[in-house]
């Protein structure tokens, strides 16, 4: 029998070995930190009514207007004729002041995914618990995008079925109707577009102030800066941008009023839907995995 020395050391204490959460852990850690924030839902909510509230009330104020319309008078022989009245239906349900706000309030949201933890603190925690910064990351913009994608299918959805329910004996419109389906699935998509910028962009800045007045800046006012026709590059800079992108593909295709000399079409409109984001998803994963905490 082998005899144990008297002040022989202790075996190293080893912990047992824990398997990395998988994706689908990260999904659940999220979307519980997303819905425990209690502003985010009254932003969401308030915000998604609002936007609601003003298409529905543009549709109300036409809706007076036009059955109080007096009759034109009969064109006497040879006169010329009278200008024909340009009513849209399909544009009372995308108010471009009430998404453009919805804009803001998505971009504001994805943005808080990501800055509300580094001015917190709370991303060393998370990142200490998942060393993969990058699945982290994904994670986020999966929840972000699902979230908000909801959320825009059913303010679209609700803004297009009640305002052509209230113009209904005005020309109101039907998802059958030419254009209508896309507008309703462009209006479902801008929000987890701009929610995906707003992630991108509070992963750079880092800071609440700062993104939200970047997002509004990048996804508002760039837009507005390249609307002249003079030049074409300006133009085309400015059809490259969310915004222009998404009031082209709301655009009624029986009253293309408006397009200008350089327009944008449908296909490139989805592109530009799609390039930023792609282009967002990537900023956001390559700033979280280079940048230090």
């Amino acid at each position: 029998m082998t005899a144990v020395p008297e002040h022989a050391p202790a075996p190293a204490y080893r912990p047992p070995a824990v398997a990395p959460p998988r994706f689908r852990q990260l999904l659940a850690a999220e979307w519980i930190k997303l819905r425990s924030l209690r502003s985010t839902s009254w932003v969401l909510g308030t915000g998604g009514l609002t936007v609601i509230g003003i298409n529905v009330n543009s549709a109300v104020s036409n809706a007076e207007l036009l059955a109080h319309q007096p009759a034109l008078p009969p064109v006497k022989p040879g006169a010329p004729p009278l200008p024909e009245v340009m009513f849209d239906p399909l544009h009372t349900a995308f108010v471009p002041p009430a998404w453009q706000l919805f804009m803001i309030i998505a971009a504001t949201v994805g943005g808080i995914t990501v800055f509300g933890e580094y001015t917190s603190g709370l991303i060393r925690t998370t990142f200490a618990a998942v060393p993969r910064r990058q699945a982290v990351a994904a994670a986020k913009a999966t929840v972000v995008t699902a979230v908000m994608l909801v959320l825009g299918a059913v303010v679209s959805g609700v803004s297009f079925g009640v305002t052509q329910s209230l113009l209904k004996d005005y020309g109101g419109l039907s998802l059958g109707d030419p254009g209508a389906l896309r507008a309703v699935a462009a209006g479902a998509l801008l929000a987890p577009l701009c929610a995906l910028v707003g992630m991108a962009v509070g992963a750079v800045v880092r800071h609440a102030a700062g993104s939200i007045v970047t997002a509004v800046g990048l996804l508002l006012l760039v837009p507005a800066l390249f609307q002249g026709e003079r030049y074409r590059w300006v133009k085309e800079i400015g059809n490259a941008m969310p915004l222009s992108a998404w009031q082209r593909l709301v655009m009624n295709p029986e009253r293309p009023y408006g397009l200008g000399r350089y327009p944008l079409s449908v296909t490139e409109a989805w592109i530009v839907y799609g390039a930023w984001a792609v282009a967002a998803v990537a900023v956001t994963l390559y700033v979280v995995r280079r940048r230090d905490v």
